[in-house]
């Protein structure tokens, strides 16, 4: 049987036996998104590999505790997400952060509903948010770049629904503050 074709739910059955093959099937499936999710936030390629490692140990680990109410790269995702930002957390205090807090811009442009952006570059909007502190250019990623809502911003963040919506709010009026300043 070729694992390539095989269902992941049939495969995290294998892996919760054991089975190192089906890890790597699941690891290859996983590894391209799971990566550019770590390195939104971390916006470092050896962070965003380590992260990569430390999230698929946790999951292969913790697989028992996945209970299928979303899908397993949501899961795997979340897990990815808060190794991240506590990573990035980390990197904040070290006095290297500012030498590497540039070095690396994903791709996605920035979309705001309220506002249009239509005649500034992605890499402008993107740098942007990176010159932002840390927690603000976390929660435009996960809102804006990732996708999540005001409630699994909270989660994510450890803090109340309220608090992810004024640091939200918060975040976006820093960023007008700044791509302002940068166009003017």
């Amino acid at each position: 049987m070729s694992l390539t074709k095989t269902h992941i739910d049939d495969l995290l059955a294998l892996c919760l036996q054991g089975n190192q093959f089906a890890q790597m099937e699941v690891y290859n499936r996983y590894y391209g998104a799971m990566y550019t999710t770590a390195l939104r936030i971390v916006k470092q390629t050896d962070e965003a590999e380590d992260i990569m490692q430390e999230a698929f140990l946790t999951a292969f680990n913790k697989l028992h505790t996945f209970k299928g109410e979303a899908s397993f790269g949501a899961w795997l995702k979340r897990i990815v997400v808060n190794q991240s930002i506590s990573k990035s957390r980390k990197m904040e205090h070290n006095e290297e952060w500012e030498d590497y807090k540039m070095s690396a811009i994903a791709e996605e442009p920035f979309e705001d509903s309220n506002e249009t952006y239509t005649e500034l570059k992605s890499n402008e909007v993107l740098h942007a948010i990176n010159d932002l502190k840390t927690n603000y250019s976390a929660v435009l990623t996960l809102h804006y770049i990732e996708g999540y809502d005001y409630e699994e911003i909270a989660q994510i963040m450890d803090i109340s629904y309220a608090n992810s919506r004024t640091l939200l709010s918060r975040a976006r009026e820093s960023l007008r503050k700044k791509l302002h300043l940068q166009t003017n």
